[in-house]
């Protein structure tokens, strides 16, 4: 916590040797969670220089109520969020790893941003919210566990549950638009 708040305030202040510490010490947490989502590397690379570009510019916002790195991954993802949607690609980066990759291929031709969005407002109460933090967020199991007084594990539950509801939707509405043709 000493850390953060020395650099923060160096950051505030502009101080080159804060912000690259900063961006030291976040470039490997954020590319690890940017590649979980995003194959091409150098993407990943673009999508994190972007967002940390972000992060700087938007540090004077960080009120040190939560975690700072909880603050950054958000950052950092409204920055892979906003890739996809500028690029009007499909939405392969929601870190759908449990279904096999035929399906996978379909979802990303077939399906886009506000598609997936619909979809998970279908999902209960309880678990669409655990998703969208988790999914679009970028809060850890543990964060969101704190934030809806809920345990790690029921988050994980939640987080599966999403998954398996979600992939049936897939399923159904691709189903749908190859029975349509």
């Amino acid at each position: 916590m000493v850390w953060e708040k020395k650099v923060i305030q160096g950051c505030l202040e502009n101080n080159r040797i804060s912000q690259e510490e900063l961006y030291r010490h976040f470039f490997p947490i954020m590319l690890g969670f940017l590649k979980k989502r995003v194959r091409d590397e150098e993407l990943a690379l673009e999508i994190l220089n972007t967002g940390m570009l972000r992060v700087f510019k938007k540090i004077h916002l960080f009120g040190f109520k939560g975690s700072f790195e909880g603050w950054v991954r958000r950052i950092i993802y409204h920055a892979l969020a906003d890739h996809f949607k500028s690029a009007k690609s499909g939405v392969y980066f929601l870190a759908l790893e449990e279904w096999d990759e035929p399906t996978k291929a379909d979802i990303h031709q077939n399906f886009f941003v506000e598609d997936i969005l619909k979809m998970v407002d279908l999902l209960p109460n309880a678990t669409q919210e655990v998703f969208r933090l988790y999914a679009i967020e970028g809060f850890t199991h543990a964060e969101i566990a704190n934030q809806l007084c809920i345990s790690v594990g029921t988050s994980k539950w939640h987080l599966s549950e999403a998954r398996k509801k979600l992939k049936l939707l897939f399923e159904q509405q691709q189903e749908f638009k190859h029975y349509v043709r």
